[in-house]
């Protein structure tokens, strides 16, 4: 039964939504103004250029997205990133970036917190560097790593001129994670459990490709300094781009067959908590919210697995296969031992050149049904439930609290209230918040002001991952923070790390959880948990 509130609400909110339009031919503008790149300990003057190129309903043609990746970037697969739109159904997701080690401006940041027994809470830590040259430093961050990021994107300046014709937002810039231990930089007071990945890594990606597609379109992009003419790269990799066949010649994946069930005893998968203790952590959410702590906890635990040495790039491509997803990503960072095979069907938040910030949260999953008539069924179910309902909608009513922080004052809307969409292997409902952003905010403090997403958090935000912290066993680490890019420009997409394999140091993990609100049934909890675990935990079985 729909509740009062639900429907109302839904009523309220609903509007239309407009989709990009297609773009024309670039055009060759090269102009730029010199700007700062500021750090904690120095400052250095850079003058940025973008030159770019485009080939018109190719990526069809030399194989798609896959083949092209592993074609260019594939063959080694280290330092390399790919934002992979592998679900573009419905309009979810249109593009994909992908690059490696590049150019002068390539660079690696890796930002681990300090510990918290030095008294620093905040969110300082130290930042190791290297460039492309393979030369490395290792600072000190007293402001923490997103006051560093957000005043090396603040120190470009660029001309519009040059991606005028581009029809998506990232030209070059920052590609990585941020973990979920970073809240103590947005608003929470601490951690209690030390992340055993770095708390963020990214790469400064100053050559990349993007693919459109809706319009089967491939492009070129290269950043550099004004003194110098880089085209070399751009030169080459037209020549390789324009020599693939249609069909993959690297032997990276393997057949498998879709289990109908899963057990992570059977997986060799050691859970973090058993059946019964995380029982026990739901009804310990379940007393907080009858105490009136909190509304909403959305509690998570983690399953883990020693591994032998794999091709991992291969596990994120049957990953991908089996579970295709509109925000997924693969990032190979070999310095930290770590590959993240991430299959997310959820944004976090985006910011586009027009200044519009989107969320779109989800909270409640069922599982696909194994007839059409079951699937029906199963889907009208969760889009009916009251307890899903509930717990979407308190998200909706954080997000729009963490956009209206940052947002124009009444331009902070819903035009999408509880749809449900379907997946590989779930039904999920999902919300869209939108806003305008403020001209005196920055892209990196629209973050701050919403990270860690709510819909990993519960509400009130900042109370519940307290409690949150009290419960849970161990660190999220890179599970339930956010993984995509801050293009020089100041725009940013990202979205919520779930569905996703973190390979570090011989080991694979899987973060899962769920909402729990008043109506939450313990037993339920526990099978929707290890329903999320599903796809990623069996890739990496088969995969084996």
């Amino acid at each position: 039964m729909v509740s009062s509130a639900s429907r109302l609400y839904r009523d309220f909110c609903r509007s239309n939504n407009a989709e990009i339009n297609t773009v024309d031919q670039p055009r060759k503008v090269n102009h730029g103004d010199k700007h700062l790149v500021h750090n904690n300990t120095e400052m250095n003057h850079k003058c940025l250029k973008l030159k770019w190129r485009k080939f018109d309903h190719l990526a069809g043609q030399v194989g798609g997205a896959k083949n092209i990746f592993c074609q260019l970037f594939g063959h080694e697969a280290e330092n390399t990133f790919w934002l992979d739109s592998s679900s573009t159904d419905m309009g979810r997701a249109r593009f994909s970036f992908m690059g490696g080690k590049g150019g002068s401006l390539w660079k690696q940041l890796s930002f681990r917190l300090s510990d918290q027994s030095d008294g620093c809470s905040k969110g300082c830590g130290f930042l190791s560097l290297e460039d492309s040259e393979g030369s490395a430093k290792t600072i000190f961050l007293e402001g923490g790593f997103l006051d560093f990021l957000n005043k090396e994107l603040q120190s470009y300046q660029y001309d519009k001129n040059e991606y005028e014709g581009l029809p998506f937002d990232f030209h070059g810039g920052y590609v990585g994670y941020m973990g979920y231990d970073l809240k103590v930089e947005c608003g929470a007071t601490s951690n209690r459990y030390k992340s055993k990945t770095p708390d963020a890594c990214f790469f400064f990606a100053d050559n990349l490709v993007a693919i459109d597609h809706k319009n089967d379109d491939v492009y070129l992009l290269a950043i550099h300094e004004e003194s110098s003419s880089m085209t070399e790269w751009l030169d080459d990799t037209e020549e390789k781009l324009l020599r693939l066949t249609g069909s993959t010649s690297m032997d990276l994946e393997r057949q498998y067959s879709h289990p109908s069930t899963f057990s992570s005893h059977k997986a060799g998968f050691a859970a973090e908590q058993s059946r019964e203790q995380y029982i026990r952590d739901v009804k310990k959410c379940l007393n907080y919210i009858k105490d009136g702590e909190s509304y909403e906890l959305c509690l998570t635990t983690q399953i883990r697995k020693p591994i032998e040495v794999l091709n991992s790039l291969g596990l994120y491509l049957s990953l991908r296969e089996r579970n295709p997803a509109p925000y997924a990503a693969w990032l190979n960072f070999p310095k930290e031992d770590l590959c993240i095979c991430c299959s997310s069907p959820e944004r976090f938040l985006q910011l586009d050149r027009n200044d519009m910030l989107e969320a779109k949260p989800i909270k409640g999953t069922v599982a696909r049904g194994a007839t059409e008539e079951e699937d029906k069924q199963l889907k009208l179910k969760l889009q009916l439930s009251e307890k899903d309902q509930a717990e979407n909608l308190m998200i909706v009513d954080l997000l729009r609290n963490d956009l209206g922080r940052v947002c124009d004052p009444g331009s902070v809307h819903v035009p999408y209230l509880m749809d449900v969409q379907s997946y590989a292997t779930v039904h999920t409902m999902v919300s869209t918040i939108r806003g305008k952003k403020r001209s005196d905010v920055s892209a990196v403090n629209c973050v701050k002001a919403a990270f860690p997403g709510g819909s990993m958090t519960g509400a009130p935000k900042l109370r519940s991952m307290e409690l949150l912290d009290s419960i849970e066993s161990c660190s999220r680490g890179i599970y339930s923070g956010c993984i995509g890019f801050f293009s020089y420009n100041q725009t940013f997409d990202l979205n919520i790390v779930i569905r996703t394999i973190v390979i570090h140091e011989g080991e694979a993990s899987i973060g899962a959880g769920g909402a729990i609100i008043a109506l939450s049934n313990p037993e339920e909890e526990y099978e929707e948990m290890i329903l999320k675990t599903k796809a990623p935990a069996s890739t990496v079985i088969d995969y084996e």
